[in-house]
């Protein structure tokens, strides 16, 4: 579908595009984001969570992500991974809803750190990717982070630099992709 979508893009066929990978942002060897082989191709990011898969297409770096609403339990387990605002945030919550505020607050978390390239080898409590408020941290300067509605039983999040131009959010239909 990925290869499908930026066939599309690029006014070739599926079959012609080619994946490389980019420079780590850490340390410089090619295992950071995935990329087009292609010079002046579009980024693109892909996830998939359950039964939904997303995918980003932008004119600069840009991460999504999507996941399903976990159990309870583990919103305990992995929320200590996050910023200190953000697990007040969840904690705040009626337990009901904390599996929600979580998840879409990590989805939230996962596209940032997959638009820098890094994904989860940057620690996920650095960067406050909150729902804001008085006293809460600024979102990171120069990013765009878009909730992206996809229904109940799922969370996703989508971000890229600044925004200078529109966004669409689309839903396709992968046998309608065709280059």
């Amino acid at each position: 579908m990925l290869r499908r979508l930026m066939g599309a893009y690029l006014n070739v066929p599926a079959g012609e595009v080619e994946f490389t990978r980019e420079p780590c942002p850490g340390c410089g060897e090619p295992h950071g984001r995935p990329a087009v082989a292609s010079a002046g191709a579009p980024h693109f990011s892909l996830s998939h969570g359950g039964d939904l898969t997303l995918i980003g297409v932008a004119a600069a770096p840009v991460g999504v992500d999507t996941e399903q609403v976990p159990a309870a339990h583990t919103v305990g387990e992995v929320s200590a991974a996050l910023h200190p605002a953000e697990r007040r945030e969840i904690m705040a919550a009626p337990a009901v809803r904390r599996p929600a505020v979580f998840t879409r607050l990590w989805v939230r978390k996962e596209a940032y750190l997959k638009g820098l390239g890094t994904g989860l080898g940057r620690s996920p409590d650095l960067d406050y990717l909150g729902n804001g408020g008085p006293g809460t941290p600024a979102w990171p300067a120069g990013w765009t982070i878009v909730d992206v509605p996809v229904g109940t039983g799922h969370a996703a999040a989508a971000v890229r630099g600044e925004l200078h131009s529109r966004y669409d959010v689309r839903r396709l239909d992968p046998r309608g992709l065709t280059a």
